[in-house]
């Protein structure tokens, strides 16, 4: 049963000064300057506030008729650490910029120490068609600890040396997602001698780089300095980056930033009412007996995107990544346990910082949100956010099977299976958008488009958050192709064979193609599906495997060569999809389409893409014609591998055949 709080005079001015807040307060909860350091803070009304400087104590004060507690140290405090005491719970605050090891304490500092030589020349590589941008999801440990010759190995600097800038522009990639790097709780960065390992998404301190991908966490101006050299030598290599946040849950709530400054405010509570947040916590504690907190990130809390200062800290910290750290985009982490407004007007803000930056998430939560779901950034929601896309399941699903069955196949193993998997990968081809000969009463998620246009539809097959795409492929693979016998193709080779069919179809899709790091060198995780916080021996890159398997790398950069230079790939409007991309009509295990009539400006007039994910060799009915064979038996030359003319072509079993004419 509801507990109903009631709503009277005092609670409304309460949201009036709320509201107040949100215009006014941008969280600079430090403003730093050598005459005086000022320190503001959103808590409750009636707490006991101060801020502690160095061995100094602050009282805090709070204006009438606001909710911002403000206190100003006079003189020069750079490099002292501060920390928020409100009723007795101190915490660096919610927005701390800087912070000491472990981010237990904030730090005065002036930002502009931390920038590298020539940072205000610094370029972003944005692209202004979303189509054009080339994914690489990387997790800093996983991409750099068993490289033999990095210099920082696990660490933001290994993104500026030569070998991995020259492997990044090698495969073709434009931009790279890297998995979470604020300030997260689950690795001790005191004890970075012994074996630790997270994914990071467990928040503490949102808008200042993770300590322990710094070379000295114990300096707080490392992790800052270290960051941005990482983005600009990205930036000078004409590579994006796209930051991982996590703004659905904290670490926990008992020690959580936001929980230790108003309590409870930020997060939502079952049988909660919006209106009655605006009173929660406004005596340093609930206002409600045996709170429930919702759980749609599945990680013991949400926060509460809906309410005026979750959402315009949100904005702000976005704002921070782009103008403190120059990021070029954002995958936001469960964006189906943010509601629509708030993602509306994050893009809105970014939008006037510049309209290139992209940003995208996962259109689904982990469980039930306290909010319906039609509120929701789900995925079926896309059409209320325009200009923000999701990944799509329905592509990832119909090509390997499903998230919650490892060993269910999808259309590459078990391509005459179920009608739906064909029809969803069709569905990924054109972007999830509106077209004549997609029928999404037969597609395995959305009974209609979610994408408004295909830039909304992140193309993938594979992400840190799952068995990667060669596991996944062996455990799905029947049980007689195990162990190789007889001449047929070995276990190994059928899941090669199939993991390039996987990425042709994705990146010969009108999406934005998205690939997890490592799939260019055949990676295994051994099998975990979930491997947050398995050691290195399981989430490392195998480098030698470039050497081992060199004609898996070379497939890869072939294909998004071959995409970077025809347009007919990346038309980017639903309109142009709907003019110039056609599927042949196919029998059985293959999938095909024509892009016609120079798409896109392209100087290839025809392109023919043939997917087939059967055993036996396919004959496809094509219009007549004389075409350049691009791709064939697993090797791509743009340049040529033969011709062919006529009306029909057969393609080679569990591969791709792409020809133009």
């Amino acid at each position: 049963m509801k507990r109903l709080l009631t709503i009277g005079m005092t609670t409304l001015c309460m949201a009036c000064q709320m509201q107040q807040a949100q215009q006014d307060f941008c969280f600079d909860e430090m403003t730093y300057s050598p005459s005086e350091t000022v320190f503001k803070l959103f808590a409750p009304r009636g707490a006991q506030c101060s801020v502690v400087l160095g061995r100094d104590t602050l009282p805090m004060t709070l204006p009438e008729g606001d909710s911002i507690w403000t206190a100003t140290a006079r003189g020069d405090h750079k490099g002292e650490t501060y920390e928020f005491l409100v009723d007795g719970q101190a915490s660096p605050g919610t927005f701390a910029k800087a912070v000491t090891v472990n981010g237990q304490k904030g730090v005065v500092a002036d930002l502009r120490d931390t920038d590298p030589e020539g940072w205000q020349e610094d370029v972003h590589p944005w692209k202004d068609n979303w189509a054009d941008i080339v994914v690489y999801e990387m997790h800093h440990r996983d991409f750099s600890i068993a490289r033999r010759d990095a210099r920082h190995p696990g660490k933001f600097l290994a993104l500026t040396e030569p070998w991995a800038i020259d492997h990044l522009k090698e495969l073709g990639v434009n931009a790279v997602h890297i998995l979470p790097s604020y300030d997260f709780g689950s690795v001790d960065e005191t004890r970075l001698d012994e074996p630790q390992y997270n994914w990071g998404y467990d928040p503490v301190n949102y808008n200042v780089p993770e300590g322990s991908y710094s070379t000295n966490p114990t300096d707080p101006l490392c992790r800052i300095r270290e960051f941005k050299q990482m983005v600009q030598a990205l930036h000078k290599a004409g590579i994006q980056v796209i930051l991982d946040v996590v703004y659905n849950h904290t670490y926990d709530i008992e020690h959580s930033n936001f929980q230790r400054t108003y309590p409870d405010y930020y997060y939502r509570i079952i049988g909660h009412s919006d209106e009655q947040g605006d009173t929660v916590g406004r005596n340093g504690q609930s206002s409600m007996a045996n709170v429930q907190y919702s759980n749609g990130s599945g990680c013991g809390n949400e926060t509460a995107s809906e309410r005026p200062m979750m959402r315009r800290f949100m904005i702000e910290s976005v704002k921070h990544w782009v103008n403190e750290y120059h990021i070029d985009g954002f995958r936001f982490d469960l964006m189906g346990c943010h509601d629509i407004e708030t993602m509306n007007l994050i893009r809105r803000a970014l939008d006037e910082i510049d309209p290139r930056i992209f940003v995208y998430g996962e259109g689904w939560s982990a469980g039930q949100c306290a909010l319906p779901n039609d509120v929701l950034g789900m995925k079926a929601n896309i059409p209320q956010m325009p200009r923000i896309a999701a990944f799509s399941d329905d592509m990832r699903d119909a090509l390997r099977g499903p998230f919650s069955d490892d060993t269910k196949p999808g259309w590459l193993v078990d391509p005459v299976g179920e009608a739906s998997l064909k029809e969803s990968l069709k569905a990924g081809i054109v972007g999830m958008t509106e077209h004549p000969q997609v029928d999404y009463s037969k597609v395995n998620y959305s009974d209609k488009p979610f994408a408004l246009e295909p830039t909304q539809m992140m193309a993938y097959v594979s992400c840190h958050d799952d068995m990667c795409l060669m596991d996944r492929l062996m455990e799905s693979l029947p049980q007689t192709l195990r162990e190789k016998g007889g001449m047929g193709p070995s276990r190994r080779e059928v899941g090669e064979a199939l993991g390039l069919l996987a990425q042709t179809a994705v990146f010969t899709s009108q999406g934005v193609p998205f690939m997890l790091a490592g799939e260019e060198l055949l990676r295994t995780k051994l099998g975990v599906h979930n491997s947050f916080e398995s050691p290195d021996s399981v989430n490392q890159l195998c480098w030698e495997n470039k050497a081992r398997y060199p004609q898996v790398f070379d497939y890869y950069k072939r294909l998004i060569a071959l995409r970077a230079h025809h347009p007919a790939f990346r038309l980017g409007k639903t309109a142009l999809v709907q003019k110039h991309l056609e599927f042949l009509d196919t029998d059985g295990t293959v999938v095909a389409f024509r892009l016609k009539d120079n798409a896109g400006g392209d100087v290839w007039q025809n392109i023919i893409v043939i997917l087939n994910a059967g055993t036996e060799v396919q004959t496809v009915s094509i219009p007549e014609g004389r075409y350049t064979i691009v791709c064939r038996d697993r090797q791509i030359d743009e340049q040529g591998l033969g011709e062919v003319s006529g009306d029909r072509v057969e393609v080679a079993p569990q591969s791709a055949l792409i020809i133009h004419g």
